[in-house]
């Protein structure tokens, strides 16, 4: 048995049709729905995280195998892989996860499959390099690719830099995607945590009349309630 058939043998064990059946609802699986057609086996993160512990070295000919898979777990393992082998290799590897990241976005296609790579890998490569990338993500027609544009900035938004992330959430602002706009309100508020809360109500002040309220609400869930009720009031 390959590692690879090991490994999925493995995490399918971890399969849970109750659990299967709340995921396909908690990440709107239904006829028309953003996750349409996505299909669970019930295997939580932290089983996924601990399994992949024991397969780190698994080719990137196995993780496209996986990522491509129609099981969302599988696919989730395989981002994870992902990034756990860039944050340990050179920058030759690094190169090869981001260039093989970035030709598999179709299949990073539900928000917890974004979230727990983009920043990771699509971030940490930029850093310091032309991030022109991250601006045609953010005007793709696709959904994941327009939300890892915005969730990949957070690598910045973490060392105190929230300038790339401005530039991309004013790409978003108006975006009609419920996920597009929560990213942004969640990067919003970011912005105020880890880098400068002046810099978060500046940006509020210029938009908060006609930014989408799903987006307000992210973004000053932290305020005290007075400075809540001023933005939303208005």
């Amino acid at each position: 048995m390959s590692q690879l058939d090991e490994f999925t043998t493995k995490l399918h064990r971890f399969g849970s049709p109750e659990k299967a059946r709340n995921a396909t609802r908690f990440f709107k699986t239904g006829v028309g729905d953003y996750g349409e057609g996505d299909i669970f086996i019930g295997a939580s993160l932290p089983e996924i995280r601990k399994l992949i512990k024991s397969y780190t070295e698994l080719p990137l000919s196995d993780i496209e195998i996986l990522i491509t898979s129609h099981i969302h777990e599988e696919r989730l393992a395989a981002l994870i892989m992902l990034v756990n082998q860039f944050r340990s290799g050179n920058e030759k590897t690094q190169a090869a996860i981001y260039d093989f990241y970035i030709t598999h976005t179709k299949w990073i296609n539900n928000w917890d499959l974004v979230d727990v790579s983009a920043e990771f890998i699509v971030g940490a490569w930029l850093e310091n390099k032309d991030s022109k990338v991250l601006e045609e993500l953010a005007h793709s027609p696709l959904i994941w690719e327009r939300r890892i544009a915005v969730i990949s900035t957070f690598y910045y938004i973490k060392k105190g830099n929230p300038n790339k992330a401005l530039e991309i959430i004013t790409i978003l602002l108006y975006d009609k995607q419920d996920l597009i706009q929560k990213a942004n309100g969640w990067m919003l508020r970011e912005i105020g945590k880890r880098c400068s809360v002046e810099v978060e109500r500046s940006f509020l002040d210029t938009h908060y009349k006609t930014m989408p309220r799903t987006t307000l609400r992210y973004a000053i869930e932290r305020f005290p309630i007075a400075i809540r009720t001023h933005y939303l009031s208005k």
